[in-house]
């Protein structure tokens, strides 16, 4: 299950202890304290922002009831490390489940004017530019997943002047190496449909074929949507899993 973030700092009426979260959420955008690394003490934070302790505990709280940091008992508050890569793969059963990390295949890679649904979802006005990809992942040499992807500019821009063969497999790490975007949350939705003909040939399957569709939205330590992602895959290996406790 994925949390949604709201922004505290949009909200009218702020309470003490949410404008202090929304603080500390803009220092970790901001970088000041990278994905993975301790805040300081809640001491020191509480002198900080002139408040007492359980105002700066509920403010911790809050963010770490929105996915940001991770408190950790005796060992302090941590932000929480970037997405590694979420892996679609968990929605399909391909193969003997090795957990080998599928191959990826640039089919192409434009500039272009968002798309009014797009732009929606990315938080853009309609028509401002984007980067779309096409790529195709595979297991074993046989191609499994079809992406379609929309990345803002200029946030993404060094990537849209990589060479394609410099390109990595996992995404999420490369955005945060090559464009300084880490990828805190992501939220998929899953649907069903059928493959029209470009999207069948590209996974080697006919017309028609029934395909299960994860819509994804992926979001950065500020809260903005950074990625708007399609994954397409055959219906018939769709598998997944859900422990009820």
């Amino acid at each position: 299950m994925t949390l949604e973030l709201v922004d505290a700092a949009a909200e009218p009426g702020l309470s003490r202890y949410a404008a202090i979260a929304a603080g500390l959420r803009e220092r970790i955008a901001a970088g000041e304290w990278p994905p993975g690394t301790a805040l300081p003490s809640e001491q020191v934070l509480a002198a900080q922002q002139g408040v007492a302790m359980a105002t700066l505990r509920r403010a911790l709280e809050l963010l770490a009831a929105q996915g940001l940091l991770e408190r950790v008992h005796g060992r302090g508050t941590f932000v929480r490390a970037s997405l590694a890569g979420a892996p679609m793969l968990r929605f399909f059963r391909f193969g003997d489940g090795s957990g080998e990390v599928p191959a990826s295949r640039i089919v192409s890679r434009r500039k272009v004017a968002a798309p009014a649904q797009i732009a929606q979802r990315l938080g853009l006005a309609k028509g401002e530019p984007v980067l779309h990809l096409l790529r195709v992942r595979s297991l074993g040499g046989k191609p499994r997943l079809l992406e379609d992807l929309w990345l803002p500019l200029p946030m993404f821009q060094p990537l849209a002047e990589l060479p394609i063969a410099q390109w990595e497999d996992l995404f999420y790490p490369m955005y945060a190496q090559r464009c300084g975007v880490h990828v805190q949350r992501a939220t998929d939705e899953i649907g069903f449909g059928t493959l029209g003909a470009a999207q069948a040939a590209h996974l080697a399957l006919p017309a028609g074929h029934p395909c299960a569709r994860v819509a994804r939205r992926a979001h950065d330590l500020a809260g903005r949507c950074v990625e708007v992602r399609t994954t397409l895959g055959d219906a018939h290996a769709f598998h997944y899993t859900v422990q009820i406790t």
